[in-house]
């Protein structure tokens, strides 16, 4: 039963995820000859120079990235994939979006937002409608000097380098704005607010700061034994994961023992398992 609900709310979030890329692109890019980055703005870009229709040329773009990646991804993960990129096609081919708005910088930012929810919906939902870090990530294993960010980077200066070529300097870096807004949709639609974040704290009076994360703020720490480099003296630093909303708070805790405590924070990229959520703690 279970399985079955899990697989009915994935097929919700994949649907819903076409029709908000759908939006994006027919409802706020197409009429204006913005683009995407990644696979996406590859096939916005060839369906401006070329004229061809850009449902065939998502579909036709996206689906050999899609089978080269059939084993670095999974059997299932490709078919939704396959699904979810041949739905958005039909969208794009036979549903009606209105042309919402003509203010370009609305136009990049909206279209940007709804297909980077598309995107991101898509991808909590199992599936892919952008093969562009599949292809990043077939790029990445085969050299030993780029990493799947460095691919993504590379591909996107030459697809806005070729959009500035064809369609103008202008609708580059509209086209560019989009893609920043999609991005950061997806991060937070994949991350959310619990996006994990690890912070570092050290401080001579770290026990007592230990037992107020433990017992007020229920977190987990991790204690590493250290030494001062400046000091020479051996000293505890204390580590534990939170989300962003919970920086102030362990923050506050920390300076409330120890005003001089010295605390260094950093995203991660993710975290699992541990005591990463609530302590069951109990005096």
């Amino acid at each position: 039963m279970k399985k079955l609900i899990h697989a009915m709310l994935d097929f919700v979030l994949i649907v819903l995820g076409i029709f908000s890329a759908g939006l994006g692109l027919k409802g706020f890019l197409l009429s204006s000859h913005f683009i995407d980055g990644g696979v996406t703005g590859v096939s916005m870009l060839l369906a401006n120079v070329l004229g061809w229709p850009l449902s065939i040329l998502i579909l036709v773009i996206n689906l050999p990235f899609i089978a080269l990646g059939y084993r670095q991804i999974g059997r299932a993960f490709a078919i939704r994939s396959t699904l979810a990129i041949a739905g958005l096609a039909v969208v794009l081919a036979f549903v009606k979006y209105p042309d919402v708005t003509p203010d370009k910088l609305l136009t990049a930012v909206f279209g940007g937002f709804f297909i980077g929810a598309g995107i991101g919906l898509a991808i909590r939902g199992g599936a892919v409608l952008d093969g562009t870090e599949i292809a990043a990530l077939l790029i990445s294993k085969s050299s030993h000097l780029l990493k799947v960010g460095d691919v993504i980077l590379l591909m996107n200066i030459f697809i806005f380098s070729a959009a500035a070529f064809f369609l103008g300097i202008e609708s580059a870096l509209y086209s560019m704005l989009t893609y920043f807004a999609a991005s950061k949709t997806i991060d937070f639609l994949i991350n959310g607010v619990e996006e994990y974040t690890a912070v570092i704290i050290m401080s001579e009076r770290s026990e007592e700061i230990r037992q107020v994360i433990l017992r007020e703020l229920e977190r987990g720490v991790t204690v590493y034994k250290g030494r001062g480099g400046m000091t020479d003296e051996e000293q505890d630093i204390l580590f534990c994961v939170v989300t962003r909303l919970e920086i102030g708070r362990i923050k506050k805790a920390a300076h409330g023992v120890d005003a001089d405590a010295f605390i260094v924070v950093h995203p991660l990229a993710d975290a699992q398992g541990g005591t990463i959520r609530k302590l069951a703690l109990h005096s």
